[in-house]
């Protein structure tokens, strides 16, 4: 069966993992979920990541992140959500750039110069993809 849309695989599975408390998530590999992975890990919202071939394709196991809070784990990632999609492509320019809660969370582009974060967007002056929204 063929995915029409492997980045919303990819969060949901993320956010699925986090729900279940489950330390680790295996998602199919591709360098654009490569590159989300890195961006999740400089950010400080996933532990590390790391190639796995399996397959032909192989596969990218993410190592989730957790925090304890009233004596209980909890996720670092409280919220993902997918914004651009294939049906719907949202793209922002460099002077409406979303701010996620405020500027607490991340927005993930898609640009010219590679996958970024909102904030490296602002900084650089450039517009891309909306891909997603991390809080």
């Amino acid at each position: 069966m063929s995915m029409t849309d492997p980045i919303a695989d990819m969060l949901t599975r993320i956010r699925n993992a986090i729900q279940a408390g489950h330390r680790r998530v295996s998602v199919p590999a591709s360098n654009l979920k490569r590159d989300v992975a890195t961006l999740l890990v400089e950010q400080g919202y996933i532990q590390k990541f790391e190639e796995v071939d399996e397959n032909t394709q192989g596969s990218l196991r993410i190592f989730l992140k957790y925090y304890t809070k009233d004596g209980k784990p909890t996720g670092v990632i409280e919220g993902i959500k997918r914004v651009s999609r294939p049906g719907r492509r949202i793209f922002a320019g460099k002077d409406n750039i979303p701010k996620v809660c405020g500027g607490y969370g991340i927005s993930i582009l898609s640009t010219n110069q590679g996958i970024l974060t909102g904030h490296q967007c602002r900084m650089r002056g450039i517009g891309g993809e909306v891909l997603c929204e991390v809080w």
